[in-house]
């Protein structure tokens, strides 16, 4: 298992250091949909990615967001998004990364999340802790909503279709606050390190939350989907936080998924 994580570490490094290399050249950008960014960067950060995993674990499957993936009937897999955040970094705005998760049978036994901003690295392999930069991470110990920042995330495409900004209001109402920094593998590794106590959004990406959901995991905390159910890189929908708080927001979303608000969202006055 260290071999993959070392290697895992060094091309997210190679990666993170290319799309440095790239924010500074300020590249433009193009849409994949109506409102779906994809950069220059992006490809190139997945070439190089895809290249190296195909060199050092040539039998291994790569599923990959830009599509450069590769098929395999090894009962490994690495899920790979080359530049998390694209929008973000389509605009200069620095919250962004790399992430690479593997999957052995079904189970994600490595991952790592880098943000080359901030030079943070954070590790974690089944059963052997989450860390940042060598450092042992745990979840926050936050005990209750009130007393809780949390993060969530909304689309690209098909806005117009999301039922999130039901989820939002009700927590931004009850919490210290809800955070939207549109990179969803950096809030999950902000959650297992405690910097948020909980995070959740719909319609993510394998290669969104693979490597977030071992790191919080690892850290001691605790996913699902929003209605409790077993966490799933193929789901519909994902929570995760530090534990303590599942079940209180589990039993606030079971509220809103049936049309119930605890503070209703206010009229605009003319």
């Amino acid at each position: 298992m260290p071999s993959y994580l070392e290697t895992a570490v060094d091309i997210a490094r190679e990666s993170g250091a290319l799309l440095s290399h790239y924010l500074e050249r300020k590249v433009g950008f193009e849409l994949k949909g109506k409102h779906d960014l994809v950069t220059e960067a992006d490809r190139a950060s997945e070439r190089l990615i895809v290249e190296r995993l195909r060199t050092h674990f040539p039998s291994h499957g790569i599923v990959a967001e830009e599509g450069g993936g590769h098929e395999s009937s090894s009962e490994f897999r690495w899920y790979v998004d080359p530049l998390d955040g694209t929008t973000n970094f389509a605009h200069g705005f620095p919250v962004f990364n790399v992430t690479l998760a593997l999957e052995q049978a079904g189970e994600i036994v490595a991952g790592v999340v880098f943000d080359p901003t901030r030079q943070e690295l954070f590790t974690a392999e089944k059963g052997g802790g989450a860390y940042l930069n060598n450092r042992r991470i745990q979840v926050s110990k936050a005990q209750t909503l009130e007393d809780s920042l949390v993060a969530t995330g909304f689309p690209s495409r098909q806005r117009h279709l999301n039922v999130n900004i039901h989820f939002y209001y009700q927590l931004a109402m009850i919490t210290h606050g809800v955070r939207r920094a549109g990179a969803a593998a950096i809030d999950l590794a902000y959650v297992a390190c405690g910097r948020l106590d909980a995070f959740w959004e719909f319609g993510l990406n394998p290669w969104d939350m693979a490597a977030g959901l071992l790191l919080i995991e690892e850290a001691g905390g605790r996913t699902s989907d929003m209605r409790g159910a077993p966490a799933s890189v193929q789901g519909p929908h994902l929570l995760a936080g530090n534990g303590a708080l599942h079940e209180e927001m589990v039993q606030l979303f079971g509220e809103i998924f049936n049309g119930k608000y605890r503070y209703p969202i206010p009229e605009i006055l003319p």
